[in-house]
């Protein structure tokens, strides 16, 4: 049974950075991902890596602060997020893809398998 367990969301100042884990548990997958929702907004994609090569994807409005990566024995995605800013506040969601030829997506209905979220709140 397919399962991603996030953590690591939390408040943090302007400024400051969080670490975020998701760890999933079944098959492996192809692509695994990042999208943030704030309220009263669209589900917005993040960040994905492609778990074959490694390579790596983000929005313009992260890209330079964020950083994806892997760890391939413990089927584990990390988002490391630094110079936080308070438009980041939103609740964050992992996600999985079984995209026969690792396609990465930014939309989040190409993703199958989802965490329960998890808060990121940046204050001024």
């Amino acid at each position: 049974q397919v399962q991603l367990v996030e953590s690591g969301g939390g408040l943090v100042q302007a400024g400051g950075s969080l670490r975020l884990s998701c760890a999933a548990s079944g098959r492996a997958f192809n692509v695994m991902g990042w999208f943030r929702q704030a309220p009263g907004k669209e589900r917005e994609f993040v960040s994905a890596i492609r778990w074959s090569d490694g390579n790596t994807y983000y929005a313009d409005s992260v890209k330079g602060r964020f950083t994806i990566s892997r760890d391939n024995a413990k089927n584990t995605v990390y988002l490391q997020m630094n110079s936080l800013k308070p438009e980041d506040t939103a609740v964050y969601y992992c996600a999985a893809d079984r995209a026969p030829y690792g396609t990465v997506s930014f939309l989040s209905r190409s993703y199958d398998y989802w965490g329960q979220g998890t808060q990121v709140t940046v204050s001024s």
